[in-house]
């Protein structure tokens, strides 16, 4: 991790496209401003987690359902080749 002291009004660059802005240092509390490219998502740590948590589940929910490939062999025989189960 690399760590950086900052003070009120001072930046930190990311890459030539992000630009952290320290705003406020409040007891216990820093308020900083992120510049970034309109599609980088960027989330609060919980947030993140969040996001994680639930697309893990929808992963998980949509492996468990029935495929309309159940029923095929998937081994490789050969190069790269598939089966039908008999």
């Amino acid at each position: 991790m690399l760590i950086f002291t900052r003070k009120e009004g001072q930046k930190i660059r990311i890459g030539d496209d992000i630009e952290v802005t320290v705003l406020d240092v409040k007891k216990g509390s820093v308020k900083i401003g992120i510049k970034a490219p309109r599609g980088l998502p960027i989330h609060r740590e919980e947030v993140y987690q969040k996001i994680m948590e639930e697309n893990l589940s929808a992963a998980r929910s949509v492996l468990n359902q029935q495929s309309p490939f159940d029923d095929m062999d998937i081994r490789p025989k050969g190069r790269d080749a598939l089966s039908k189960k008999e």
